[in-house]
């Protein structure tokens, strides 16, 4: 799938803003992540973009910039594979939402919102309030279940 041509043009736009060129390779990894709406590890983006003629040393450079430029969160969900997720203001996708993995097949598939809370009714041990959180939550998918 390839991405429209206003969502080509709003993640260029995105690239410029922060100081960087809108190369074509650039552009296909974004649009890549843009399409799948999920994070995707390195090996699962050269997949889909060897045919394109991208090589992985490329694929992993663009990757680490554009995580640096913050247009991408690298994320390890316990599993010590690293994956990316396009941090896209179109569809309104938050560095802090949760995360599901598959234990069969690995897949990754963004949660929606949670809200952290005691069940006491006590508030949050201060430490807490404003810490940063990632939360993985692991299980079979519909797809491995059977279901």
């Amino acid at each position: 799938m390839a991405v429209d041509h206003t969502t080509r043009s709003e993640l260029k736009a995105q690239l410029r803003d922060l100081g960087l060129r809108a190369t074509a390779s650039r552009l296909a990894v974004l649009g890549r992540l843009h399409d799948v709406a999920r994070p995707l590890s390195h090996a699962e983006l050269m997949e889909t973009l060897t045919d394109q003629g991208w090589d992985p040393a490329t694929v992993y450079r663009i990757l680490s910039d554009l995580t640096d430029a913050g247009m991408l969160r690298r994320m390890d969900l316990g599993d010590h594979i690293w994956r990316f997720e396009l941090l896209d203001a179109c569809r309104a996708v938050r560095d802090d939402h949760a995360h599901f993995l598959c234990t069969d097949c690995g897949e990754v598939t963004c949660l929606p919102e949670v809200e952290l809370r005691t069940t006491s009714g006590k508030a949050l041990p201060a430490a807490l309030r404003g810490a940063e959180m990632h939360l993985r939550v692991t299980g079979r998918c519909n797809s491995c279940v059977g279901g």
